[in-house]
């Protein structure tokens, strides 16, 4: 499909029919009008005039063979021929004739030129631009789809946009690792050709959001030195018919002539997703849009020179052919950072503002276990935000810790004012799920509590964190943990007697946890190893979809509220025992609001 232009077509005619009416006007009209206004004579008419003094100006030209003379008031102009007449001076003398010819002296060549064709031409030029400019405006810009149908309008990075080097992406190293060979491939070709190794055609870069997807793909380019190119997925979607193709076109055809160089598509999973199986809808502008990049794909060589680096969230929902080998033939995956990842990604993004000398980014590695590299720069933002409101020249430790709070659990809600009842009740739910959590051997220690209501909505939270990294998680470690969600509804029914709504996020997150023992992790002897949920999207929230029958979903259901309640029971008896402590720790958080996890032990281990 060519590409679709049609203000230039139309300032183009437009300078064609302004040339066609200047020919007409200087070959045609102009020498009639000029004809028109002098009329041919015989001599004879001229020497009556001349006789009886009708004579105004007079013009001879020998080397043409005619004379232009006017009558006496000069509104007519004439035209006569030579003739052998010696004493024509003299009568015109006579007559009073004027010999200075000023007005019937024609123009000469250079002067012809001048205001006939280059003035002309130039005032329709310069119409013609205004035109074009009026144009554009009306119909938004330059940038305007009517003006840009058919182009791709990849962003165009030489050496990275901001100079970014693999040193700037942290956490990240196996993912670095994968790409350190693109990046070695565009410096030293021969070495690979020399062999007989191809490189991949595409990578394609798959994680959760805020993991570095985009960032890596623009380091690598910044390492190798070559000119990016850079679009997202939802860029090739058009609401005309052929459009989206007629991007991937040329986009990839930009890419062939500045090789070797990076493409990037971010978000490929707009434009890449599977193509349907029905009649209605299977001719679409994105089916269209998919099946031009995947002939681009099949077109480039392995040593062509082009790498193409695409990133998504949503790697199932991608189109089968798409990420075959022969397209994208790797993977890289870019996952939720490790502790050490952690550590090393605060530790670049602290580069960028002031923080004391004293900070333990390991401690606050450890309190923001589950962040992706975004949060991560979040929380140190958060924490240089934080240290300006409060006037200091760098921030602290309590700073970085009290923006992993922010992120968490919002900001401080400073005009949430509870009632005595209503706070020391959230003390006593607070202890309760501490007091669960320490009292179980396999529970992570608590490292803070606090009533301080929050804008997420919560009214206080314990904060729990691993000692370490944490990949597996036994049965054992499970049901500690839903136990540790219901110590808050337990300490609220045996301290105050009565129940509250406070404990509806404890309730939703242990319900999903026992449901995901039963149907996901295997992990009851009835159904034994048999999965009734599967994830349909592991990076973005992990929505389930059950593959059961009603009958067994019932059964389900069942097993869920029976491991729930077991777990109620043993917060209950855990809680119960140790009455006296629940009383001591709520009462001291209910004058303190906020106490540590030391000190939390200190009053538990006191005798």
């Amino acid at each position: 499909m060519k590409e679709v232009n049609k203000p230039k077509r139309m300032l183009r005619n437009f300078y064609l029919v302004a040339l066609a009416v200047l020919l007409v006007l200087n070959m045609v009209i102009m020498p009639m009008i000029m004809n028109a206004q002098v009329k041919e004579t015989d001599y004879g008419t001229f020497m009556t005039m001349t006789n009886e003094g009708n004579i105004g100006l007079v013009q001879i030209v020998e080397t043409e063979n005619y004379i232009m003379f006017t009558d006496k008031a000069e509104k007519q102009v004439y035209k006569t021929g030579i003739v052998n007449d010696p004493g024509l001076t003299e009568r015109l003398h006579g007559a009073g004739a004027n010999f200075s010819g000023e007005i019937i002296e024609q123009p000469g060549i250079f002067s012809q030129i001048i205001f006939n064709w280059v003035l002309p031409i130039a005032a329709f030029f310069l119409i013609g631009q205004l035109i074009s400019k009026h144009m554009m405006k009306k119909m938004g810009g330059q940038n305007s789809m009517m003006f840009n149908m058919g182009k791709s309008n990849a962003k165009v990075y030489v050496h990275s946009s901001d100079g970014i080097k693999f040193a700037d992406v942290a956490g990240e190293d196996e993912a670095k690792e994968n790409l350190t060979e693109i990046v070695d491939y565009l410096h030293n070709p021969k070495k690979y050709e020399e062999i007989g190794a191809k490189m991949p055609k595409g990578l394609l870069l798959v994680g959760p959001p805020g993991t570095g997807k985009t960032m890596l793909a623009k380091a690598v380019a910044g390492e190798a030195g070559v000119p990016f190119f850079s679009m997202s997925g939802s860029e090739f979607v058009e609401m005309f018919v052929g459009m989206g193709a007629s991007k991937v076109r040329d986009l990839f055809k930009q890419a062939k002539e500045k090789a070797p160089c990076i493409v990037f598509i971010d978000e490929i999973d707009a434009i890449g997703g599977k193509r349907s199986n029905g009649n209605m809808g299977g001719h679409d502008e994105r089916e269209q849009t998919l099946n031009q990049l995947l002939t681009e794909m099949d077109g480039f060589e392995g040593n062509s020179g082009v790498v193409i680096l695409a990133a998504t969230n949503r790697p199932e929902t991608l189109d089968p052919a798409l990420t075959r080998p022969g397209r994208f033939d790797r993977r890289v995956p870019v996952e939720l950072p490790d502790l050490k990842g952690r550590e090393e990604i605060l530790k670049v993004h602290a580069k960028k503002i002031k923080v004391e000398p004293n900070v333990d980014y390991t401690q606050i590695a450890r309190m923001a276990s589950g962040a992706s590299g975004a949060e991560l720069a979040n929380i140190v933002n958060e924490a240089a935000l934080r240290a300006v409101r409060a006037g200091r020249k760098a921030a602290s430790q309590a700073d970085l810790e009290e923006s992993i709070e922010t992120v968490i659990a919002g900001y401080q809600k400073k005009n949430a004012i509870l009632t005595d009842k209503e706070k020391m009740v959230v003390a006593y739910h607070e202890i309760g799920h501490a007091l669960v959590a320490a009292k179980q051997s396999n529970s992570a220690p608590v490292q803070k509590i606090t009533i301080v209501p929050r804008t997420s909505g919560a009214l206080g939270y314990t904060m729990q964190v691993d000692e370490g990294n944490h990949y597996l998680m036994t049965k054992e470690e499970i049901e500690n943990k839903i136990a540790t969600y219901t110590g808050g509804r337990v300490a609220e029914e045996i301290a105050v007697g009565s129940i509250t709504t406070g404990a509806s996020n404890d309730i939703e997150q242990a319900t999903k946890l026992a449901r995901a023992m039963i149907t996901r992790f295997g992990m009851n002897d009835e159904f034994g190893m048999v999965a009734f949920e599967t994830i349909s999207n592991q990076y973005l929230g992990g929505d389930t979809a059950l593959a059961c029958s009603a009958e067994t979903q019932t059964k389900i259901d069942e097993k869920v509220v029976g491991v729930v309640k077991e777990q109620y029971e043993k917060a209950k008896k855990i809680i119960t025992e140790n009455k006296r402590k629940l009383d001591q720790l709520a009462q001291y958080l209910y004058i303190n609001e906020t106490i540590t996890g030391d000190e939390f032990m200190d009053i538990l281990n006191q005798e």
